[in-house]
């Protein structure tokens, strides 16, 4: 799942966009557990809150609460800053229990938001899945 997640992070430059951007909306989502490699499912929720993005993940039972930042391709670059409605891309500090950790996610040509993440102190990085509901 990690290398398709980059290929498709990769892709992000090379094709243009056929879905309808902006991240806000409600998703569930598949992942897997960087620890032990067992997949998971959820749901995450995205809203615009000013310039930033509020992003609430619920999987299994546990709520994690983040703040984004919002990316989109322009011609031959990726420019990063507040949130619109134009983002193709969302970058994440989020915070679960005692502990936090970043993602980034982009839009794909299929409408799904395909990303990355880690959490303080791994050695790993791991992908997941975002489907609009």
């Amino acid at each position: 799942m990690f290398k398709t997640v980059v290929l498709a992070a990769c892709m992000l430059v090379a094709v243009p966009f056929t879905a309808d951007a902006d991240p806000v909306g409600a998703y569930s989502l598949v992942g897997k557990n960087p620890d032990s490699g067992k997949d998971y499912t959820g749901t995450v929720t995205v809203t615009r809150t000013g310039d930033t993005y509020a992003v609430v993940w619920n999987i299994g039972g546990s709520e994690s609460v983040g703040t984004g930042i919002g990316a989109r391709l322009l011609e031959d670059h990726i420019t990063m800053g507040p949130a619109t409605p134009e983002d193709t891309g969302i970058s994440v500090g989020y915070k679960l229990g005692d502990t936090f950790g970043i993602a980034m996610f982009f839009e794909q040509a299929d409408g799904t938001w395909a990303g990355v993440w880690t959490y303080n102190g791994s050695k790993q990085v791991t992908g997941e899945v975002w489907t609009r509901q």
